[in-house]
């Protein structure tokens, strides 16, 4: 790949990764039509590191204020637990399907572009729902709602789902509301982002070159930058405007990826 190749997909990676629009679905389709690909469709994964030092950078007193508080809070052991539970299902589906999903699902425009629609019109759907919320505060939701959220992030591994599009949608529907619902999938990001980067560098680290760690590099400090930018205005966006404008955003893109398909074969 070329320089502005990585930093563009870095860019990205950084803006959509935390947004319900899937990022994986979105790099996909750019390497699709920049002609790129990478060994192992390992930096695609990887860079998503820079995605997480974002969130935790924004992230830091929070997380250190849970920290202090674990040994003695009984609501913040709850809280810690509700989000290692909902992170389970993702450990054990990620590590079976680790090679369908790298090898089909990573490799079909076609499925991506759908998924995209789809996940577009429940968002839209979703938006319109009226439903009065019971968690206003990401602390209060319990671990049996956690577990389930954790479930419906596991659609996400097909690419173009959206993991905060399946986690904030879920949440919502189980009674948080949108920024609630936003900020738990913020926190749920951190081990299952830090977990799937762990294992795609475990598996595949004998096949990357020293130009492939290179643009990984290059594209973690892309994905950073733009990642941080997105973590501190993402929850207010949602919380005051909802989920619509994602909604159409998906339906645009996965309209022109299938109408590119349907022309460029």
């Amino acid at each position: 790949m070329e320089t502005w190749q990585v930093v563009l997909l870095g860019l990205i990676e950084g803006l959509t990764e935390y947004l319900p629009v899937s990022s994986t679905g979105h790099l996909l389709l750019a390497e699709e039509l920049l002609g790129v690909t990478s060994p192992g469709r390992t930096f695609e994964v990887l860079i998503q590191l820079g995605a997480i030092f974002a969130l935790l950078s924004i992230y830091a007193g929070k997380l250190w204020h849970l920290a202090l508080d674990f040994p003695t809070n009984a609501r913040t052991r709850r809280f810690v637990f509700a989000v290692l539970l909902a992170f389970l299902p993702a450990v054990v589906i990620g590590v079976l399907a680790h090679r369908i999903i790298k090898e089909i699902l990573f490799e079909s425009p076609f499925v991506i572009c759908v998924a995209l629609i789809v996940g577009g019109i429940i968002l839209l759907a979703v938006d319109r729902m009226k439903h009065k919320p019971r968690y206003s505060d990401v602390m209060d939701i319990p671990p049996t709602t956690a577990l389930a959220i954790g479930f419906a992030q596991c659609l996400a591994m097909i690419p173009g789902v959206s993991r905060s599009g399946s986690t904030i949608v879920s949440a919502v529907l189980l009674g948080a509301d949108k920024r609630t619902a936003a900020e738990f999938s913020f926190f749920l990001a951190i081990p299952t982002m830090t977990g799937a980067f762990a294992y795609d560098l475990y598996k595949n680290w004998a096949i990357l070159s020293p130009d492939d760690v290179g643009n990984i590099v290059l594209g973690f400090i892309a994905a950073f930058v733009t990642g941080v930018i997105v973590v501190r205005y993402a929850l207010d966006f949602i919380g005051k405007r909802g989920l619509s404008f994602f909604g159409w955003w998906r339906l645009l893109v996965g309209g022109v990826g299938l109408g590119a398909l349907a022309v460029l074969h």
